[in-house]
């Protein structure tokens, strides 16, 4: 085990500022968004908007949730912004992105949980982007068929939720959210025909044959694209940093994700579940 006060030298990061960065930085603030990168304090956020992308984040950045890992705010939710879907639409058109990820806090305030909101900013972003691959990280919107429904309707080219950690941590990390639930949602979004994916965060505490445990879960409801970063804490608040996980243990993890037979894997200290996600998809099975 590595010592978790201590940050090993595989995860200094290089701060990036090259001529993108401001662009983004620019359309963001000018368009009132929120971004996970931000939000979430997300340490690729340099590298990310130096190569001229974001990870939106929509449905504002207070959620209702308040799972012991994230940095997001908790609390009671501002209204909905009703021009937030097109905003969305015209920063993705200005980034020029080929690839577009866009995730959301959980609004447990709304009888829909936001899914009207999530479906109507992917019909913006198709719209004003025909050519641009639409992915989305949703929350788990209590697994119920009808709201769920209403995003898939929308047709995102690929539906990503996180598990976060392996099952017998679930209970402890999130604060509502379930290990089977979750799994059900991708289930769901499987047998609806979209590309599922999913990813964890591994250092609090977990074991290699639970990860694997939970590999094959995923595996079971035709999830393809799956990613395995190492947690770091946000802040004091947070939940304990148990261990830094090595780069050999993460090829490790990929190497048996492969043979479990996922599309693609991208498992490394500093990925996150939109880190380089256009380089997943494009490089996984389903685009050969």
């Amino acid at each position: 085990m590595n010592n978790p006060q201590r940050k090993p030298s595989w995860l200094k990061i290089k701060l990036q500022t090259g001529e993108n960065y401001p662009k983004v930085k620019k359309i963001v603030e000018l368009n009132q968004l929120h971004t996970i990168c931000s939000s979430g304090k997300c340490p690729n956020i340099g590298e990310c908007w130096s190569k001229g992308t974001a990870t939106f984040m929509i449905a504002g950045d207070i959620c209702t949730r308040s799972c012991k890992f994230c940095a997001t705010q908790t609390g009671k939710p501002l209204p909905l912004d009703k021009d937030e879907p097109k905003k969305i639409a015209n920063s993705v058109k200005l980034m020029e992105l080929k690839h577009c990820v866009i995730t959301s806090v959980d609004r447990d305030d709304l009888e829909d949980k936001g899914a009207n909101h999530w479906a109507e900013t992917i019909r913006e972003i198709r719209a004003l982007n025909p050519n641009t691959i639409i992915e989305v990280l949703i929350p788990d919107f209590d697994a119920r068929e009808d709201l769920l429904k209403i995003v898939f309707d929308a047709e995102p080219d690929i539906l990503g939720h996180n598990m976060e950690t392996v099952k017998r941590l679930s209970n402890e990390v999130r604060s509502r959210a379930k290990y089977e639930l979750s799994l059900d949602v991708l289930k769901q979004s499987s047998q609806r025909g979209l590309i599922s994916k999913s990813g964890i965060m591994v250092g609090i505490g977990e074991t290699e044959e639970e990860v694997i445990e939970l590999m094959k879960d995923l595996r079971e409801v035709d999830c393809k694209l799956f990613t395995i970063g190492q947690y770091l804490q946000p802040t004091k608040q947070n939940l304990d940093l148990v261990e830094y996980i090595n780069p050999e243990q993460f090829a490790k993890y990929k190497k048996n994700g492969l043979e479990l037979g996922f599309d693609n894997i991208e498992s490394g200290p500093l990925v996150r579940s939109s880190y380089m996600a256009e380089k997943t998809f494009i490089e996984s099975k389903i685009c050969r």
